[in-house]
């Protein structure tokens, strides 16, 4: 995508942090932004700022695990800027950390509900209505590098991330035939207030948790954000991805060496298994078959997104 000028882009988020990062590159680009965020306070400070750049800015406070309250937000949106939504960034994020064999079902709903949970509804919510219109778009939702590996202290942030990145990459497999591109950005490092996210969990899900929440261990989270990259640095990462239809957004060259030696270690575990390379390769032949007679199957069945 090229044209930036006039289009429509919803940011989850976009109240502060990478969100308004995005906000403030891509309305400069001349898109008409309506940023979401759970946070009406903070929603209207940073609508009053990306207004004084010039930019065309709506707020729209929303709760993204909030399935109904997504079309109710989309309605208002396209009815506000009198035009469909073709531009999605799911930039809306939580963490917490603590021990795994701690966690409890509040931490699971809490961190999967935003961070997997609020992509799918942002999804499901803008996609048809971009198939529809018939202009393209491109949907950018942000994973992490947390996505490629577990951990021991955020392996429940971890798991939603890399259900993000196989679901981008997935999406990205079906939407080249409606001109919509699909981008997955995996920061490591970025100066936001993620730190504080514990502040924001809602009060539905505030009891029991095994997250630290001990001021020592947040101000040491906070000095790690603060040596991070700049939001609007990272958005011009997104822009470029873009405009040259990247999938895989990787813009933190310190991880690539860690990334490496954890993938090879994945396919070493290959050579701990002794099989039949002939059955391997009938295996891999019936694969194929399939493939290729699924692929068949779904090109002849019309989509329906757009009846």
């Amino acid at each position: 995508m090229q044209d930036f000028e006039g289009r429509v882009a919803v940011i989850t988020g976009g109240a502060s942090g990478v969100g308004f990062g995005q906000a403030q590159v891509f309305g400069r680009l001349g898109c008409r932004i309506a940023i979401i965020d759970v946070r009406r306070d903070a929603l209207d400070e940073a609508a009053a700022r990306l207004a004084d750049e010039g930019i065309d800015v709506y707020a729209v406070p929303l709760d993204i695990r909030d399935r109904d309250a997504w079309v109710r937000a989309v309605d208002e949106i396209e009815a506000h800027f009198a035009d469909t939504v073709s531009l999605l960034f799911n930039t809306a994020g939580v963490n917490g950390f603590g021990p795994l064999d701690a966690a409890t079902y509040a931490d699971f709903d809490w961190v999967l509900g935003v961070n997997l949970g609020g992509v799918v509804n942002g999804i499901q919510t803008v996609l048809p209505r971009m198939i529809r219109a018939g202009r393209g778009g491109h949907i950018v939702s942000v994973a992490s590098m947390a996505g490629f590996e577990g951990s021991p202290v955020a392996g429940i942030y971890a798991a939603s991330k890399a259900a993000v990145i196989t679901l981008m990459e997935s999406y990205a497999l079906s939407l080249g035939a409606h001109g919509i591109g699909v981008s997955v950005l995996c920061p490591a490092s970025v100066r936001t207030d993620i730190a504080h996210a514990l502040e924001r969990r809602p009060d539905d899900l505030a009891d029991g948790s095994s997250f630290r929440d001990d001021p020592g261990f947040v101000a040491a989270q906070q000095r790690l954000y603060e040596g991070g990259m700049d939001p609007v640095e990272l958005a011009e990462h997104v822009r470029h991805a873009i405009e040259h239809d990247l999938l895989h957004v990787l813009p933190f060259i310190e991880t690539r060496e860690g990334l490496r030696r954890h993938q090879e270690r994945i396919l070493a575990a290959y050579d701990d298994y002794r099989t039949d390379p002939a059955a391997a390769a009938e295996r891999l032949r019936a694969f194929d078959r399939y493939r290729t007679e699924s692929g068949r199957l779904r090109a002849a069945e019309p989509h329906p997104a757009t009846h």
